[in-house]
């Protein structure tokens, strides 16, 4: 099966399809490769530097950065790679990206795994404890300062920002697809 080819929600629930790559407290950071159609070690996290939580994609959509969707998953305990956790998306981190003088888009879905017992209550990134959201967005400043890019968060919007982020994301596919990439 390819997972990248997954439908970006599930057609019988409506829930979010993520597909997790890195599970949370994971240094080791995974990728989907699409042409090996497996799983790979893309990195490793400094010492002391782990996942929030889990981190992955939403298959069959594209980012501005050419991959697919990135998605953050709040569940009681870590999945794995390749998983598929159904989930709600509660808000996006909407960001830029600057590599080797390029800069671009990088957003951030923000989802709560569907079956979560401690974050059942959660449907907006408002619903999050105290600082939470700010800690997030500095894990991905300094994971990718680590790297040698800029991640710069430039907004925080909720569940419909999202859900737009990935109808954009999917129609991009779409026409990636089409075109024959």
């Amino acid at each position: 099966m390819d997972l990248a080819h997954l439908p970006a929600f599930d057609p019988d629930t409506d829930e979010l399809n993520a597909i997790i790559e890195t599970p949370q407290g994971s240094r080791n950071k995974y990728t989907w490769d699409p042409k090996k159609r497996l799983f790979k070690l893309s990195g490793v996290l400094t010492l002391g530097a782990v996942f929030p939580f889990d981190f992955g994609f939403v298959p069959s959509t594209l980012g501005e950065d050419g991959d697919p969707v990135d998605v953050l998953v709040l569940m009681d305990e870590p999945a794995f790679p390749g998983c598929l956790v159904p989930a709600r998306l509660i808000g996006i981190i909407e960001a830029e990206q600057t590599e080797a003088g390029e800069t671009g888009r990088n957003d951030r879905l923000i989802a709560v795994a569907s079956n979560s017992r401690n974050h059942r209550d959660v449907r907006t990134l408002d619903d999050l404890s105290g600082n939470r959201v700010e800690e997030i967005e500095y894990f991905f400043v300094s994971y990718n300062r680590i790297k040698g890019k800029e991640f710069s968060p430039r907004g925080r919007f909720g569940p419909e920002r999202a859900r737009e982020a990935v109808s954009r994301g999917c129609s991009a596919f779409r026409n990636a697809e089409r075109d024959g990439h």
